[in-house]
């Protein structure tokens, strides 16, 4: 894994649709590319987009499995790194888009929304 520099580690984090991406992984663990469109409302390519540039910075990997591409925050990420991405996670208002996000998921596992085989 290439070693990030904090410079930017937050550039990534700067951008509102990598940095709800990674808020998810970090409360879901693995997620597939729908699980994050339908949570952050937007369309496939920009979240695909935005998770190819998180893969090739080192902060998530991804695997296939049949159709489905499911992204994961990388195992090796330093401590600081981890811990940042954890406190963001944890210290989001009840309002904030992640909240929002986290209800969206929810309510797509809970088949109250689209499913990814729909």
């Amino acid at each position: 894994m290439n070693e990030l520099t904090c410079d930017h580690f937050f550039r990534l984090l700067g951008d509102a649709t990598r940095l709800r991406c990674l808020l998810l992984m970090q409360h879901h663990g693995e997620l597939c590319v729908c699980e994050l469109t339908n949570a952050l409302e937007t369309i496939q390519p920009k979240v695909s987009r935005h998770l190819a540039t998180l893969r090739e910075s080192g902060l998530v990997n991804d695997r296939r499995q049949g159709q489905w591409i499911y992204y994961r925050l990388h195992p090796q990420l330093t401590d600081w790194q981890q811990q940042v991405i954890r406190l963001c996670a944890e210290s989001q208002p009840a309002d904030s888009p992640h909240r929002q996000d986290l209800a969206r998921l929810a309510a797509m596992h809970e088949g109250k929304a689209q499913s990814c085989n729909n």
